[in-house]
């Protein structure tokens, strides 16, 4: 690995996995080294990286079924590999942060607030806290930055924040947040370099579509309006998580089948979805494979764009038309059928596909006589990590 003398780490860290990058200063802001750790929870962990420099990977199983604790794993690793004894700045993705608008330094007291609303989203903020005091245990005096999922849509006006419920729960908070802001604000960004400020300061509306999906209308280059809500299990199906629910069902099934919050907990967010409805599993690629002969794997995955369809529809009425949709996220990047059935019908819009260029995952996959472009970017949620950790850190990049 290179000899830089600034590195940056940027944490990415989910309910069962953790993403990680490494980043130089000396030259700009120079990916190094990235990977990630999966499937924490089960009796074995994968850990898999890349030496960006060298195109070398490696991966391998770690065993986790014993004492063994993932996270604490994952930081004795990290504190061995070559370079990163150099590291400067920590960055993490924090999914909720509030109504915090931009990236922090994180505090004894951001701690501690973000202790205190550890059950607005107990999937993923607990976990982003242990590491957060790992890495303050382990590599003491280096700063560590927060950068809010939830900050995207801070611009979102308050008729799309509200929920109807009574308002001392507004008061107390609960209100519409929305996610995948990371995500976001790396594709508007992506979207002024290819594109230019007029595209991206248009109507346009972003489809994150991967394990965890949501879309987002924003407008002059702020979110106007988002799927999720108050958590990332809101809006439309995803790999495991419902989306939206009628809560009557809670209700009933808490009463049918004597479930405590915990275990409907579970249900919504770690049974359902694809996996629910397909009873096979929560990966899009595998549903696509068996469609044709599985009726359940079929129907999972004609709900997801239909879903995804109406929210389309829905957000255009938001914002008064659309002039650019983009699809991102492993399934959005990935699946040109998804793309293709998503988008089918919606010509009413000025939405219309090249089928050559959908099958190719092009950059634009829209017709030269589309009202609408239609494009596909890979989103980089590191590497926006990495550029707010620059930006808090005043680094030169």
């Amino acid at each position: 690995m290179k000899p830089y003398t600034s590195r940056i780490l940027t944490i990415n860290a989910g309910s069962s996995s953790i993403k990680f990058a490494l980043y130089g200063l000396d030259d700009g802001l120079v990916p190094l080294f990235f990977g990630q750790m999966e499937q924490m929870g089960s009796p074995t962990t994968i850990l898999h990286f890349t030496d960006t420099v060298t195109q070398e990977d490696n991966s391998y199983c770690v065993d986790t079924s014993g004492h063994v604790d993932p996270s604490n794993f994952f930081m004795d690793w990290l504190i061995a590999q070559e370079g990163f004894e150099s590291i400067k700045a920590v960055g993490h993705r924090v999914v909720h942060g509030l109504r915090h608008t931009q990236p922090e330094r994180i505090t004894t007291g951001l701690l501690d607030e973000l202790k205190s609303i550890s059950a607005y989203d107990p999937e993923h903020l607990p976990e982003e806290i242990k590491l957060i005091e790992l890495f303050h245990a382990r590599y003491i005096g280096i700063p560590q930055i927060a950068c809010f999922d939830t900050s995207f849509h801070t611009s979102m006006p308050p008729v799309a924040r509200l929920l109807p419920i009574p308002r001392r729960f507004t008061d107390m908070g609960i209100q519409r947040y929305g996610f995948h802001g990371t995500s976001y604000a790396y594709i508007i960004e992506e979207l002024k370099r290819i594109a230019g400020d007029v595209s991206a300061n248009g109507k346009v509306i972003m489809a994150h579509l991967g394990s965890g999906a949501s879309l987002c209308a924003a407008h002059e280059s702020k979110s106007v309006e988002t799927s999720m809500g108050f958590t990332p299990s809101s809006g439309i199906p995803m790999g495991t998580r419902t989306g939206d629910l009628d809560p009557g069902v809670a209700w009933y099934m808490m009463k049918t089948e004597r479930q405590y919050p915990e275990q409907f907990s579970d249900v919504v967010n770690h049974q359902s979805g694809l996996l629910g409805i397909s009873g096979t599993s929560s990966d899009m690629r595998d549903l696509l494979k068996i469609r044709d002969t599985d009726a359940r794997a079929a129907e999972a995955i004609d709900l997801f764009c239909y879903q995804t369809k109406k929210c389309i529809g829905s957000f255009a009425a938001v914002l008064g038309g659309v002039d650019t949709l983009v699809f991102s996220g492993g399934i959005g990047e990935h699946a040109p059928e998804i793309r293709r059935q998503i988008c089918e019908g919606l010509q009413f819009l000025g939405i219309e596909l090249d089928e050559a260029a959908n099958r190719k995952n092009e950059a634009i996959i829209s017709l030269k006589t589309s009202k609408v472009f239609v494009r596909v970017i890979e989103t980089n949620e590191q590497w926006m990590l990495a550029k707010s950790v620059c930006k808090v850190m005043d680094y030169a990049i």
